[in-house]
């Protein structure tokens, strides 16, 4: 909840660049902003003291302060950016599996920038555990799992309330229907964001993307025109910079033809909580733990250990000679014994 307190020391460029969408109460209550904006909001809303203006505005300096609290508040709500509402961690207690025995861990927390891998046979019950951080499980669901938000029971507005959407998936395939170009695409949602300065967004998001894509694409290009990796590379860069949802699920990222470590990078450096459903080796030990389901629950938690992270090492260097020789091979080059170095 903001309160006067909160507002009225700040200046106006201040006030404008953490709320960006406050000129619009401005603009509504007819107060003018061609004066200095680096002064305090108080000393701006200094000529309300004057009993005639108050007259004039049916509006005293307190009335007005207390009404743009109530705005900020109810935009914040309504982009699902409520300032005491940041998820920092999350936390699974343990339920059951489909022959009803208990699932084989204590809790598992997962802080924000943390990558966990989740590995099993398909079917083996990945989707019901997303399903279950997905709705906050309190222990209702067919798992009997319980998710704890900032270590205390979840709010019931992660489970109603659409602005406030907990997990953005990223799935294997994303299939574009509207009929926008990249730029129109991107443009729309930072729109819907009430983002301030639209076009460096849209620029930030595109290099990100290009940065991604095996292939590159342009502004210009329609969405209904990008390649499966391409798509997926767009959508990596749109939910890491645009999207409020604080917990990202990326499925078999592997499949995308992307660039996969910069791809994570750029998700965690935007401070989400990753969770991967993977079969690659070289994934599932770049996570900081891996979750292993087995017939509907949670079988294992496993931290990535040191040895681990150095036989990664090993597989990446593995992975880049296989990666060179697909490029070698769809540039038309013959592959020699010499070129394997292993």
């Amino acid at each position: 909840m903001i309160t006067i307190n909160d507002i009225q020391s700040k200046t106006l460029t201040d006030l404008f660049e953490q709320y960006p969408f406050l000129p619009g109460f401005f603009e509504e209550h007819t107060l003018e902003l061609n004066g200095n904006l680096d002064i305090s909001l108080f000393d701006y809303l200094a000529f309300l003291d004057d009993e005639e203006e108050q007259e004039n505005r049916a509006m005293d300096k307190a009335q007005v302060l207390d009404s743009m609290c109530i705005y900020i508040d109810q935009m914040l709500a309504f982009l699902g950016e409520d300032e005491d509402d940041g998820v920092n961690s999350i936390t699974l207690l343990p339920g059951t599996n489909k022959s009803g025995e208990a699932e084989q861990f204590g809790e598992l927390i997962i802080k924000k920038s943390e990558i966990v891998c989740i590995v099993g046979a398909t079917g083996s019950g990945k989707s019901r555990l997303l399903a279950d951080i997905e709705w906050v499980a309190k222990g209702d669901t067919p798992t009997s799992r319980s998710v704890l938000i900032n270590g205390e029971i979840g709010d019931s507005k992660w489970r109603l309330d659409s602005g406030n959407k907990l997990v953005a998936q990223l799935s294997q395939n994303m299939n574009f229907v509207m009929d926008l170009s990249v730029y129109e695409f991107i443009e729309l949602h930072a729109q819907s964001r009430l983002v301030e300065d639209v076009e460096s967004v849209i620029n930030k998001i595109f290099a990100q993307a290009n940065d991604l894509a095996g292939e590159k694409f342009e502004l210009t290009t329609p969405i209904t025109s990008l390649s499966g990796g391409q798509s997926r590379a767009l959508m990596i860069a749109d939910t890491a910079i645009l999207s409020k949802s604080p917990i990202v699920l990326i499925d078999e990222i592997e499949n995308a033809g992307i660039d996969r470590k910069r791809a994570l990078d750029l998700l965690i450096g935007e401070e989400k909580i990753v969770l991967m459903a993977t079969h690659d080796p070289i994934l599932a030990l770049m996570g900081d733990k891996r979750i292993v389901i087995k017939n509907g629950g949670i079988h294992k938690v496993i931290e990535t250990s040191v040895e681990e992270q150095k036989l990664l090492g090993d597989l990446e260097r593995m992975d880049a000679v296989i990666q060179n020789m697909r490029n070698r091979l769809r540039q038309g080059e013959i592959i020699q014994k010499e070129d394997i170095g292993f």
